[in-house]
This record gives structure tokens, C-alpha cells and sequence, in this order.
């Protein structure tokens, strides 16, 4: 599935979780099934423009918050390669 998809699923089952929506409330003010509400949390699935529409007025963020992804830190450890190792 791609990571996008992915994302959007995740952060429209956030905004529902945040807003105390079940997926049927949300799904009755989508216009569509719990179960694709499920498969769009999944990733699985995603809607159309018009739904993404759809979803961004029953979750009472404009169409592009539907897209706002929160970056994770991500902590590399970068190990120096001079001098580690190597006789002198």
C-alpha cells in the first residue's frame, strides 16, 4: 500500500479519535460504510477528491489538514569512521 494512503488513513482516524467520532458517526457524516471508513484508517483503501471533501467537513479541518502529517523524530546514531577500528 502506498505510504501516503498510509498516512492519510492514519491521520483521519486520528482527527476522528481526537474529535470522540466512532467510525460509524463517521461514516453517517461521510455518506459512506463503517467498513470503508475502516479501510481508509487502514490504509488500505482512500477516498476521492469529492470524498476527501467529505471527510474534511465532518471532521472540521480544510481539505489540506487532511494532509498535515506530524513527523516523527527519527534519532540516527552516526558512528565517525576515522580513527575507529584502524591501527595507527
Amino acid at each position: 500500500m502506498p505510504m501516503l494512503q498510509k498516512k492519510l488513513g492514519q491521520r483521519i482516524a486520528d482527527l476522528r479519535k481526537t474529535r470522540q467520532l466512532t467510525q460509524a458517526q463517521l461514516a453517517k457524516k461521510v455518506g459512506c460504510s463503517t467498513e470503508f471508513i475502516s479501510l481508509v484508517e487502514r490504509g488500505v483503501n482512500a477516498p476521492s477528491v469529492a470524498g476527501l471533501e467529505k471527510f474534511s467537513k465532518a471532521l472540521k479541518v480544510e481539505v489540506i489538514g487532511l494532509f498535515t502529517f506530524e513527523r516523527r523524530r527519527q534519532t540516527h546514531r552516526l558512528d565517525s569512521v576515522a580513527g575507529r577500528g584502524r591501527a595507527a
